[in-house]
């Protein structure tokens, strides 16, 4: 059975255009020009005013982000003994394309109750200093719009990508 284009989620959308635009043509046939596609943050409704009574915005609830695991956790996770169930590569991508995969690739993760991930954004081949990608990440886990699924993130064992990658916890699905 095959699925319609017009039937993909806005997630499947971008992780498919950025598949696509890595494709090479088969020999003899012509390339196709995929369309950029950005995931753009949906701004949160407003609440109705109930019975003509003047709408009070609610205060919005704060999610606390520990930005570095816990010592044992992160020991569990060096030493294989806490199971990474899902990983992103991120190398050689714009900040655009590894956002949107970033953030697709962890919302998927999330509701399927995936708990560590291993972000691997590579070391970067600047001259003299940290790759973009390396500095980026960890600041957009840290951004409202990964909170509701980013519990915690540090940096990953050598085994893993050492510096070059992340380990990610994400938090529990409500249920």
């Amino acid at each position: 059975m095959t699925r319609r284009i017009d039937r993909l989620s806005e997630d499947d959308r971008v992780l498919w255009n950025l598949v696509a635009r890595t494709a090479k043509p088969l020999k003899g046939k012509a390339a196709v020009d995929v369309a950029d596609f950005r995931v753009e943050p949906k701004p949160a409704p407003t609440p109705a005013p109930v019975n003509g009574a003047p709408s009070v915005a609610a205060k919005p609830r704060t999610q606390h982000v520990s930005h570095a695991l816990d010592d044992q956790t992160l020991n569990k996770l060096s030493k294989g003994r806490l199971p990474l169930e899902g990983r992103v590569d991120l190398h050689g991508m714009t900040q655009d394309e590894a956002y949107s995969l970033l953030f697709s690739f962890l919302h998927r993760a999330h509701a399927g109750g995936i708990r560590y991930v291993l972000v691997i954004t590579g070391k970067g081949s600047s001259s003299g200093g940290d790759g973009v990608l390396r500095r980026s990440v960890p600041a957009w886990l840290s951004t409202p719009a990964f909170r509701p699924l980013v519990s915690s993130h540090d940096h990953a064992a050598r085994n893993h990508g050492g510096s070059g990658a992340l380990y990610v916890r994400l938090r529990r699905t409500r249920t």
